[in-house]
């Protein structure tokens, strides 16, 4: 009996679906860490900075308190609770970015990439760090405006006419804190890139 040919045979051909997964690159991961690790080690280097212009801010002076008698005072950085909690909020940073420098290195160089959970830890505790370190250099660069300006409405008198080298050495520092706060808006920003590489494969 003769076998019948449909008369539409048709060959259904699979094309190779794109790969949407994706899997992060030797490549990228390298560029990542170098990138995360060169910043953390300039959060490092500028909050210690700051920490060190900043504790070596004494001065003293002879200040007059009477016709013909003078005594030596002296200004210094713990004499200011905004000043000690500028210095406390540097110290967490440096300490803080040693850690997670070490993280990086040992954690973001597994063969299989990046861990996600540590970029989330990552940007957690960046975002943290960076509100302390926005606050504290606000409390300190305020202390130092007064120290400068003064304030007249309350008669308080400014300082840093008598005290010029210790005003320099606080007006300096707090200059300084900046490069640690834009450090950490930096990493934050990467960390967010990352995570938004890998949420989008």
């Amino acid at each position: 009996m003769a076998s019948v040919t449909p008369p539409h045979s048709t060959i259904s051909v699979k094309s190779p679906e794109p790969d949407y997964k994706g899997s992060t690159g030797t490549g990228d991961v390298k560029n990542h860490v170098v990138v995360d690790v060169a910043l953390r080690v300039m959060l490092f280097a500028t909050s210690l900075i700051g920490i060190i212009v900043m504790v070596t801010s004494k001065q003293t002076k002879l200040i007059p308190v009477a016709p013909g008698m003078a005594l030596p005072m002296a200004a210094e950085f713990n004499q200011s609770p905004a000043f000690i909690y500028y210095v406390v909020a540097l110290s967490v940073a440096c300490l803080y970015s040693i850690i997670s420098s070490v993280l990086s290195v040992l954690v973001l160089l597994k063969p299989k990439g990046s861990s996600t959970r540590l970029l989330f830890h990552f940007l957690i505790l960046d975002a943290f760090l960076l509100g302390i370190m926005a606050s504290a250099t606000g409390a300190a660069g305020a202390v130092a405006y007064l120290g400068y300006k003064g304030n007249a409405h309350t008669r308080w008198n400014e300082v840093c006419n008598m005290y010029d080298s210790f005003c320099s050495h606080i007006a300096g520092s707090v200059t300084i804190s900046l490069l640690p706060s834009i450090a950490l808006l930096l990493l934050i920003w990467l960390s967010v890139l990352v995570l938004s590489k890998k949420i989008m494969r």
